[in-house]
């Protein structure tokens, strides 16, 4: 064979290569007669900031029909529940996941998201961004992380209540002993935002000079029908003690503020005022700071999430980087995205 039959031979073969190259994120769909089919799998869909979220990627879809289509399963706070929804939706045809897990053990993660690989399907984890969590991902090349910096959220609940108490400390302050007393409402326990939500608030006021003091903390799971029914019992239980109430989400938030409301606080008599925190920026948290009747919260917009899994979750589909054409960026996991937080009060 001559030299210019070789030459024409591997020029050739070095672009039929090229051109058949997978892309490490995504095998594309690349049907664009149908919608990409996106399954989200959510912890519990009664919950208000994921009511929300599934509303505003319904509202992604009316926006784009015959581009995408989502599908919501409802895990009931049960890994069970959402490793059998997973399951069953691996024979659906779907093009990526997207999954809020129930636990947070990467032991009892592994066998699920082996399957999902090994079925060659993408998927977008909704958690709270953790190291652990980022290096278990990581054995997932086609996997990205959306989340939120939760000791910033905890950083800004500080800094809300700091205000509070440097204006309204006559009234705060029951029993005049220079001593924020407080409630905490935690989220799900094995959540790692749980205990960064828990930390970083407190940690934030005693930097700032001011001494607390937890009079009791109870774990709602991020459930509102709790965080109600433990601040009713409270009220009825430790006579005017209570001076603040942190909650780590909006939904306990506003459980905590109708309880309140219950027994005549946070009506608009600064003497029957406790002042209560929240995270998420929920319509109804945000209405109640608007009246008076809650201090503030951390905004983080469901709307916000939504748009991210859709933007990047699209990429991954059409076998795209992640972050092309998008305003996100990666954290120093480098697999990543945390989506802002900022302070919400009726000052703001």
């Amino acid at each position: 064979m001559s030299i210019l039959k070789k030459l024409l031979l591997l020029t050739l073969f070095i672009f039929l290569l090229d051109t058949f190259k997978i892309n490490t994120y995504a095998t594309p769909n690349t049907n664009n007669q149908s919608p990409v089919k996106i399954a989200v799998f959510l912890l519990d869909t009664d919950e208000l900031f994921l009511s929300y979220f599934s509303e505003s990627l319904r509202n992604i879809q009316k926006e784009n029909v015959n581009k995408v289509e989502f599908t919501l399963f409802d895990s009931n706070r049960n890994q069970g529940t959402e490793n059998d929804n997973i399951t069953k939706a691996l024979d659906q045809g779907f093009d990526l996941f997207v999954i809020e897990p129930v636990t947070f053990k990467v032991e009892e993660l592994r066998n699920i998201f082996d399957m999902i690989n090994q079925r060659n399907v993408p998927f977008i984890l909704l958690t709270s961004p953790s190291r652990q969590v980022s290096n278990f991902v990581k054995e997932y090349p086609r996997t990205v992380i959306i989340g939120g910096d939760d000791e910033q959220s905890g950083i800004m609940q500080g800094k809300l209540l700091i205000n509070e108490w440097n204006s309204n400390k006559t009234y705060i302050d029951h029993n005049k002993d220079n001593i924020m007393q407080y409630v905490l409402l935690k989220g799900l326990s094995s959540d790692p935002a749980t205990s960064i939500r828990s930390k970083y608030p407190i940690q934030t006021l005693n930097e700032a000079g001011i001494k607390t003091q937890e009079l009791f903390s109870n774990s709602c799971n991020w459930d509102k029908n709790c965080a109600r029914d433990t601040i009713e019992s409270i009220i009825l239980t430790q006579n005017g003690k209570t001076e603040v109430i942190i909650a780590n989400s909006d939904d306990m938030a506003v459980g905590a503020v109708e309880a309140l409301q219950k027994y005549g606080y946070n009506t608009g008599n600064k003497s029957k005022y406790i002042p209560v925190v929240g995270v998420g920026g929920l319509p109804e948290a945000t209405e109640l700071i608007k009246q008076g009747s809650m201090t503030g919260t951390v905004i983080q917009n469901p709307a916000d999430y939504a748009n991210a899994v859709y933007s990047i979750g699209m990429n991954i589909v059409s076998g795209k980087t992640p972050l092309i054409g998008t305003n996100y960026k990666f954290d120093d996991t480098g697999n990543t995205v945390r989506i802002p937080y900022k302070e919400y009060s009726k000052q703001s």
